[in-house]
């Protein structure tokens, strides 16, 4: 078991961070007998997911809508792919969108270097 700050340091995120996702039902650790937030290898793994998920523009709504429909149960599996498909979907699309801007970059950049002679 893990404290807020151990998490926090863990996966290089703030204990702030962490009271939020709590506070909008992403994630609830448990609590030992003085009231202190605990969190399991499962908490660890589901965060680092979160994380992922955040760090590819991943909505906050989204995220929350997906946790809620993992707590429902697994009733709820066809929900949860197809919002992660759609992400996926959103993922890519701003992957080209990425890659062409790098390309033209590219090319810019060697334009520049052609004229000043590097």
């Amino acid at each position: 078991m893990h404290t807020i700050g151990e998490v926090a340091e863990l996966l290089h995120i703030s204990a702030h961070t962490l009271r939020y996702y709590e506070k909008e039902q992403i994630v609830t650790p448990l609590r030992d007998a003085s009231g202190d937030r605990r969190y399991n290898e499962s908490h660890l793994k589901w965060l680092q997911f979160v994380i992922k998920l955040k760090e590819t523009q991943m909505p906050i709504a989204i995220i929350k809508k997906y946790a809620s429909l993992f707590q429902e149960g697994e009733h709820t599996a066809a929900d949860r792919l197809k919002l992660l498909e759609e992400h996926k979907e959103s993922i890519q699309k701003q992957m080209h969108i990425l890659n062409t801007a790098d390309e033209m970059l590219e090319h810019k950049i060697s334009s520049y270097r052609a004229l000043i002679g590097q």
